[in-house]
């Protein structure tokens, strides 16, 4: 038999042995069609790079629960996801100075030994989750980007970081702040500056820029930040993320770094309005009709909304395709049956530059020792950012929380006419990162008076300009995260702005 004779006899037997008749010339085409399949397969087998794994990373944590609990996913095959993608990725974004590899597989392989005996820890169970870098983690430096804190390893957990091990949550690293939580992007800390995935020449805002370019990057769902001025709002609106700072004191402190104690918050930065409720539901303890995750899904017709556009819409700063996008978005709330009606707050220069002494005054009496005897331990723009209060007087600082006091006065009485506020954020889309090289650069918010007032604010993207994101603030009653959650979910569900994320590196 000839060697061109063989893959034909091949075909003629497998025609009889399957018993499917056709012409000489159909006979020759099936020939020619196995013969190159034959051969093709006969090649060594090609070793090709493997591709990311993504076993249900950019599905809502809802999902991935509903997953984890019928059999369909485990933690184990997530976190090793979640580590894959960190890998393949985050070489561009910097958003992690510590990946906790081998606790967080050990972590997820109890939490799918939980779930198999019948031991359910909560939503979070088995979800992966990164931690500022500003909040303890057992056994990990809490380094706040700090020259002085690479071996300041944490004696324990923080609060919010044992109840999250305790509903289950897998810690899967520490996320890049910026220095003390105080100015940046700055490249004379610990770690150099985190990026921001829809532009890496681009700021991530500050300080929770690790959580905001982890997120918005695809690298964990959920996050948690701190807040002291804006820090977990502002990369949020930069980064296209949602933010929620909580009402102040409703999340412990406790072994999170101080800024400025009267101001400190600690809340998430997640992909979705619910990803961040049901994160904020177990870092706070609440549950029942308490929890932020309550009204999610109910209808926000006949609620009042008072739109907030003095804050942003007079200042030159702002960007017109901000306007446009606030606007838009009230809309959005409006054809849902929400009632709008514009409001006027107190003056934004008038309480930023309070809270601004506030903090500063603050933050420079935790630091005045050490900046004195050990100034080496600081970066240069945090040392100088951190010495700022020294010359602010106790009777200006009365006056700055007098004036703290009224505007939490005002906010109250218009959310008694109110159910939320809404208001801009930034006032313009992520800033170039070059300039910040040279020098700290203001950046245009309209977030630190809700530090001093206290009262809980979502952050929510509601478009983009020129590829950048753009994000609004729901502002509500003390202890109301779930009317705000509520109001960002319906506009979340009304268009298709959170499920738009940039494209790999």
């Amino acid at each position: 038999m000839t060697r061109d004779s063989a893959p034909k006899s091949r075909t003629e037997a497998a025609l009889e042995r399957h018993g499917l008749k056709v012409s000489a010339k159909e006979a020759d085409g099936l020939t020619r069609l196995a013969t190159w399949m034959h051969e093709g397969l006969s090649a060594p087998a090609p070793e090709w790079p493997a591709s990311e794994r993504n076993d249900g990373l950019d599905l809502p944590i809802t999902e991935l629960a509903a997953r984890l609990r019928d059999g369909r996913l485990t933690s184990v095959a997530l976190t090793r996801a979640t580590l894959d993608r960190i890998a393949a990725r985050d070489q561009a974004y910097l958003s992690f100075y510590a990946v906790l590899e081998e606790t967080a597989l050990a972590e997820a392989a109890r939490a799918d030994q939980d779930l198999a005996s019948g031991l359910d820890r909560g939503p979070m169970h088995g979800i992966p989750v990164g931690i500022k870098d500003l909040i303890d983690v057992a056994g990990v430096p809490t380094t706040a980007n700090a020259p002085g804190r690479a071996k300041a390893v944490a004696a324990q957990d923080a609060e919010v970081v044992r109840r999250l091990r305790a509903g289950g949550a897998i810690i899967i690293g520490k996320l890049a702040t910026y220095e003390w939580a105080t100015v940046g992007p700055d490249k004379s800390g610990l770690f150099p500056p985190a990026k921001n995935p829809w532009r890496l020449d681009h700021i991530t805002g500050g300080s929770s820029s690790g959580c905001a370019a982890a997120v918005a990057g695809g690298l964990v769902r959920t996050s948690i930040g701190t807040d002291t001025g804006g820090s977990v709002r502002g990369p949020s609106f930069y980064c296209g993320t949602v933010g929620l700072k909580p009402t102040f004191g409703l999340v412990p402190t406790s072994g999170v770094l101080d800024l400025a104690p009267s101001l400190d918050h600690v809340g998430p930065i997640s992909a979705t309005v619910a990803d961040a409720a049901i994160t904020l539901d177990v870092m706070s303890g609440r549950d029942g009709e308490r929890r932020a995750a309550s009204r999610l899904d109910e209808p926000v017709s006949g609620l009042r909304i008072g739109y907030a556009r003095n804050w942003f819409v007079q200042d030159s700063q702002t960007m017109p395709a901000v306007t446009a996008a606030l606007d838009a978005a009230v809309s959005v709330l409006s054809a849902q049956g929400a009632v709008v009606r514009e409001v006027e707050m107190p003056e934004a220069a008038t309480i930023e530059v309070a809270v601004a002494a506030m903090l500063h005054a603050e933050s420079f009496k935790l630091h005045a020792e050490a900046l004195r005897d050990q100034p080496e331990s600081y970066g240069r723009r945090a040392f100088l950012s951190l010495a700022a209060g020294l010359s602010l007087s106790d009777a200006e600082v009365e006056k700055a929380r007098a004036i703290g006091a009224s505007f939490r006065r005002v906010i109250d009485e218009l959310l008694d006419q109110c159910d939320v506020l809404i208001t801009a954020g930034a006032l313009t889309t992520a800033l170039p990162a070059a300039p910040f090289e040279k020098e700290a650069v203001w950046t245009p918010m309209r977030t630190i008076g809700f530090n001093v007032s206290g009262h809980p604010v979502l952050a929510v993207p509601v478009g983009f300009h020129d590829g950048l994101p753009i994000g609004m603030q729901v502002i509500g009653r003390h202890y109301a995260e779930a009317r705000i959650v509520q109001f960002g979910h319906a506009f979340e569900q009304a268009t298709d702005i959170s499920v738009q994320r940039p494209p790999p590196p």
